[in-house]
């Protein structure tokens, strides 16, 4: 068996890789553990089948089910897209926390305009 340390191995990981699919054994060490490199099989990806038992007209029931869900909670306005900037999108957030005034988050919205208008 062949052991590399994980900066031997990073250094060519392809040609390590490589012997391990042809059948040779290496490890790579990590601390007092020996990790072995060696090719696994593919399982079909019907993880719901094989997990839960559901077959394919009770995925695609859920899968309904769900859709209708959250157009449901969209329309509702439960249900919001957040913006890409995290400032923007903490603010978004903070303005939606349930139990908060409409006060508190229309306070917060102004602040939020304030900044804009004094920044620019």
């Amino acid at each position: 068996m062949k052991t590399l340390t994980i900066t031997e191995a990073k250094k060519n990981l392809g040609k390590w890789l490589k012997a391990a699919v042809e059948g040779d054994e290496v490890a790579i060490i990590n601390g007092a553990t020996c990790v072995a490199l060696r090719p696994v099989q593919i399982e079909a990806a019907d993880y719901a089948w094989r997990e839960y038992g559901a077959n394919r007209g009770e995925i695609e029931k859920f899968q309904e089910r769900v859709s209708s869900e959250v157009e449901r909670l969209r329309r509702n306005g439960r249900l919001i897209t957040v913006p890409e900037n995290k400032e923007e999108a903490f603010e978004k957030i903070a303005g939606l926390k349930p139990g908060r005034s409409k006060t508190a988050a229309h306070v917060a919205g102004r602040r939020k305009s304030r900044r804009r208008s004094r920044v620019a």
